[in-house]
């Protein structure tokens, strides 16, 4: 009686329940960090950029990053709309999240039961909120949300309209994060080989021509506002030939792309050799080639972040669901356990609970971090703040009211990548020839860096050892605030 009871419930559930759900869920992981100055250096940059195009700058043209337009329009929606608000941010990508992992449960009842649909949306929301720099906002999580509405309706419908709508999407979904081309690239193969084995083919090539509109409107689309201001060179540029360049860096090796790659292999293979997962199922031979499709960008841009595995979690999720469903069931006694190490998953946002607490105790504000108290020092000290350069902590510029010094400047990172420079249509023509013209040119009343941390990466000992010197010789330290360092320039 009480497993058929609970198997009631799991099928009572409709679309509004599981959304309310998931949003809790999601709220609640992820509500801690609603108050962080930044979780990730690159959130901080989206940052920069979204406020930027608040401002009337098309992205590039004041400010440069090396993401699509869509990644900043994002935050310049929110910015609009909500003003300067960490809170606003976050809490939409909360729900962002959410609607990812709703539609990650859509796709996965079409082809499993409500229950692991249930559970791997769950899970949907942990992956894409925990275990590291996932608890801001990053452009995977705006790249996924799209491509899983995408499929979801590539999923339920057959008909040419909702071809070139998902076409829309992919479409958004690249413009968010350009990787995402190739698993849209073998979806299309997919549909094309699936057409012609199903004898089916004009259906299928009909579809995929409304569906590759759809996607070629997104794209032009971004390219307008340029197109009207003269500066569609600009955009070419920064959103298609920069990351291909980016790509080729000296740091980037297919090989560093083995263990995430070759794991995940293992376990789709695993379980399509123990027939844990029906291979013979189109819908999880879509979600097999999307993931294929991820893999190959990752090999193909020779790294993965933490945050890149954002974009697998929805489709990785389903087919690894279905297979520990079909393992033999947990004994009772254990079962309290499994719900123990459940509640203990958000460790994280447990821990930052109790970080925001604190902070409100002794600072009297539930907002924390060095990217918060480092600029309310300068201001509280009457620091110089016109040409400030942050090496760490860049979202400060944004809590400042002030730009990076300059463009390659908007993430400290970009002054050392030269395979970039020839994209940004910036004066110099080098990293070292940026950063001394910062330094000697601009001259930066005020810097900040971090304690116990090379202001560049460590291999980079050019870089660093000019700055080093640099600081020494014309620069004294202010104040330490945290990990912050505030360096003032001597007279």
């Amino acid at each position: 009686m009480f497993k058929k009871l609970r198997f009631l419930r799991y099928q009572d559930l409709d679309w509004k329940m599981v959304l309310l759900i998931l949003v809790i869920v999601s709220v609640f992981v992820r509500f801690p960090f609603f108050f962080r100055d930044y979780v990730d250096r690159d959130e901080s940059t989206f940052i920069l950029m979204g406020q930027s195009w608040v401002n009337g700058h098309l992205p590039y043209t004041q400010l440069w990053d090396l993401k699509p337009p869509i990644t900043f329009l994002y935050f310049a929606i929110i910015i609009k709309i909500f003003g300067k608000s960490f809170f606003a941010i976050r809490l939409f990508g909360a729900v962002m999240v959410a609607l990812t992992s709703l539609f990650t449960y859509g796709v996965a009842i079409k082809i499993t039961t409500k229950k692991v649909a249930f559970w791997t949306a769950i899970f949907c929301v942990f992956f894409q909120s925990l275990f590291g720099s996932l608890q801001g906002v990053m452009s995977e999580h705006i790249c996924t949300f799209f491509f899983v509405a995408a499929l979801y309706l590539l999923v339920y419908q057959n008909d040419a309209k909702w071809f070139f709508t998902s076409g829309l999407l992919l479409g958004l979904s690249v413009m968010t994060k350009l990787n995402m081309a190739y698993p849209v690239f073998c979806l299309g193969l997919y549909f094309l080989w699936e057409g012609f084995y199903g004898n089916h083919a004009w259906k299928n090539i009909k579809n995929l021509v409304f569906m590759g509109t759809g996607f070629f409107v997104t794209i032009a689309c971004t390219a307008i506002p340029y197109y009207f201001q003269g500066d569609t060179q600009v955009w070419w540029k920064s959103v298609f030939e920069a990351p291909l360049a980016y790509s080729e860096g000296r740091f980037h090796s297919p090989w560093r792309t083995l263990p995430y790659v070759g794991t995940i292999i293992l376990l789709l293979g695993s379980g399509f050799y123990l027939k844990l997962i029906d291979w013979k199922s189109k819908n999880i031979q879509l979600l097999t080639i999307v993931v294929i499709g991820i893999l190959i960008s990752y090999v193909q841009s020779g790294k993965v972040n933490g945050h890149y595995l954002i974009q697998l979690y929805p489709f990785i999720l389903i087919p690894l669901g279905m297979a520990v469903a079909k393992l033999p069931p947990i004994q009772k006694k254990y079962r309290a356990v499994i719900a123990v190490l459940l509640i203990l998953v958000p460790m994280e946002s447990y821990l930052e609970y109790g970080n925001v607490i604190s902070n409100k105790i002794k600072k009297s504000s539930f907002y924390n971090g060095e990217g918060i108290d480092v600029p309310r020092y300068i201001i509280d000290h009457n620091l110089k703040t016109e040409h400030i350069f942050f090496t760490e902590y860049h979202i400060g510029y944004w809590i400042l009211d002030e730009t990076p010094p300059t463009k390659p400047a908007t993430h400290p990172s970009n002054i050392t990548r030269e395979e970039l420079f020839p994209y940004m249509n910036n004066p110099r023509k080098s990293g070292v020839e940026e950063l001394k013209y910062i330094m000697e040119v601009i001259r930066p009343k005020t810097l900040v860096a971090r304690k116990g941390k090379k202001i560049f990466d460590k291999k980079l000992l050019g870089y660093n050892n000019y700055i080093d010197e640099y600081l020494e010789n014309h620069y004294q330290l202010e104040a330490t605030v945290g990990r912050g360092l505030i360096y003032q320039r001597l007279k």
